[in-house]
């Protein structure tokens, strides 16, 4: 057995109020429900207590946390309409520090019926702010939102609720010009709805650099964007793609693999750009 530590003073973020920060890209097939999964559990495993609300209809997160549908008896969609509570909703995970808000079927039909609803785009972070006045910090360091693919009123309400947004990219032709539609979305979102709101974080995902058109797009990503590209890189790996059919992040599944170590470099890099790991380190010591 492993135990996964890191240097962090928790007494000096007990009180400190969660990131919300949604998980977001339109374009599907980047790797975004298994970067929230594996971010989220990384993020665990440094110690910080992690929250991710499954926003997506198809639930890959749910499932791919092990929390069959059968067991889903109530979820974000009964969050959205005011039907229960964010910590009612609320299950635990396999692993420690982890919990899911997962997706219900019912959630399919939710942005027709968040047209006709008061506050529509604001249901999500309503949910948010009625949970942190009810409970102060919610107990949570970071609450993931796993964002459909589009860009529909799902997807607005994750923006208008988060702290920042996360945009997984795949290392692919066009990659660029899908990621500046999203970029001016998440500005007029700022704009109108969210002044909070910006794209915080780019990391790239499904990365082969035996491919040079690989290399070439996330070069090109790193001098468009910047800083705000990670430097840590997720690569093509078979125990990350297999993890979810057995309903486990990779950490639990395999956490020797290359999608593991990638996943908590990423997860160290994020909290020493959250101030939370300054010169730290993420250590895997036998237990």
């Amino acid at each position: 057995m492993t135990q996964i530590n890191s240097d962090t003073n928790d007494d000096a973020h007990e009180e400190r109020l969660p990131r919300v920060i949604a998980v977001v890209n339109q374009k599907g097939g980047v790797g975004k429900t298994t970067t929230a999964v594996n971010l989220a559990a990384a993020l665990a495993a440094c110690g910080q207590r992690t929250l991710v609300i499954d926003l997506d209809p198809q639930g890959n997160a749910s499932t791919g946390v092990g929390i069959p549908a059968n067991r889903r008896k109530v979820g974000v969609y009964d969050v959205l309409i005011g039907e229960c509570s964010l910590a009612e909703a609320a299950f635990k995970t396999e692993m420690p520090l982890f919990d899911i808000v997962p997706s219900t079927m019912d959630l399919s039909g939710a942005e027709i019926e968040l047209v006709d609803m008061p506050r529509r785009e604001r249901r999500l972070a309503d949910a948010l702010n009625q949970a942190k006045s009810e409970s102060g910090p919610l107990g949570y360091s970071f609450i993931l939102i796993d964002c459909p693919p589009s860009l529909g009123l799902l997807t607005l309400n994750a923006l208008v609720a988060a702290d920042g947004a996360f945009a997984p990219l795949q290392a692919e032709f066009l990659a660029l010009e899908g990621l500046s539609h999203l970029k001016r979305t998440i500005d007029l979102v700022a704009e109108r709805l969210n002044p909070e709101l910006a794209l915080e974080g780019i990391v790239i995902t499904m990365m082969d650099r035996r491919i040079r058109l690989a290399e070439a797009v996330a070069a090109d990503v790193r001098a468009h964007f910047g800083d705000i590209v990670y430097k840590a890189e997720i690569p093509r790996n078979v125990r990350v793609s297999e993890a979810p059919s057995h309903g486990k992040p990779v950490l639990l599944y395999d956490l020797n693999c290359t999608g593991s170590r990638a996943y908590l470099d990423l997860a160290r890099e994020f909290l020493q750009r959250e101030g939370l790991l300054p010169g730290g380190s993420v250590k895997v010591v036998a237990a």
